[in-house]
């Protein structure tokens, strides 16, 4: 089984077996405060490394970050699903955009961050959460705001729209397009849970801004690389 925990994915054995590595660290420390010149500190074992399976999911069910058993075709999954699809989409795009020297990889490495928050806004159902688990997993709305000023910022920088863009303008830009088509899709699976009021608005709002930038950002690679954008023909009748 995996559970859903405040800042990502982990397994539950993993989550307890972080914890058990936490104390035995803190314990240490403490240890070595009370330690004189007649005592020395007992060595401690290693915690187990966990495994990454447990079996726990094979029924078809799976936990939220509340401790809630829901089905794995539950919207809330759909939706962390589709998040997790969306940060691989980007870091498979980072590689190739690296290789070009654009900067704005730093960017997309800070937006997978944002989306390991939102996959833990959304792995927190409203329905069945404590507000000890809002705590940890509220969104704000400061990524929202970066997002629109680094929009701003490559906007003033691009030729003005006269044409519908096919996704297209070398490796680089067609890479970020197929980003933010699937950004497009979490947003769909989102919307749901916030009209239902099991998810904050701002995770749907982040999601749209960042289609935007991932568009914004795909027009900017094929600009600085000087990669032809392919526009829509209507076909002749």
């Amino acid at each position: 089984m995996a559970v859903w925990v405040f800042g990502g994915r982990l397994g539950l054995r993993g989550h307890l077996g972080a914890c058990r590595l936490l104390c035995s660290r803190f314990q240490s420390r403490s240890s070595q405060g009370e330690e004189d010149g007649n005592r020395v500190q007992s060595s401690l074992k290693t915690p187990k490394i966990p495994k990454i399976y447990t079996k726990t999911g094979d029924k078809g069910f799976s936990s939220t970050f509340t401790g809630e058993r829901r089905p794995k075709d539950d919207q809330v999954f759909e939706a962390l699903g589709t998040t997790d699809e969306l940060s691989s989409a980007i870091g498979f795009a980072m590689e190739v955009i690296t290789e070009k020297g654009h900067t704005f990889a730093k960017e997309l490495q800070k937006i997978q961050c944002t989306l390991q928050d939102v996959g833990s806004a959304l792995a927190t159902p409203r329905s069945s959460a404590r507000e000890a688990h809002l705590k940890l997993t509220v969104f704000e709305e400061g990524p929202i705001m970066e997002l629109e000023q680094w929009i701003d910022k490559y906007s003033s920088q691009l030729p003005p729209l006269t044409a519908f863009i096919l996704p297209s303008g070398g490796k680089s830009s067609s890479a970020l397009h197929f980003c933010r088509a699937v950004c497009r899709r979490a947003e769909r699976r989102v919307v749901p849970l916030v009209q239902m009021g099991e998810t904050d608005a701002n995770v749907a709002k982040f999601l749209n801004r960042l289609s935007d930038y991932l568009f914004t950002v795909a027009r900017y690679a094929a600009m600085k690389e000087g990669s032809q954008e392919k526009i829509y023909k209507k076909r002749d009748v």
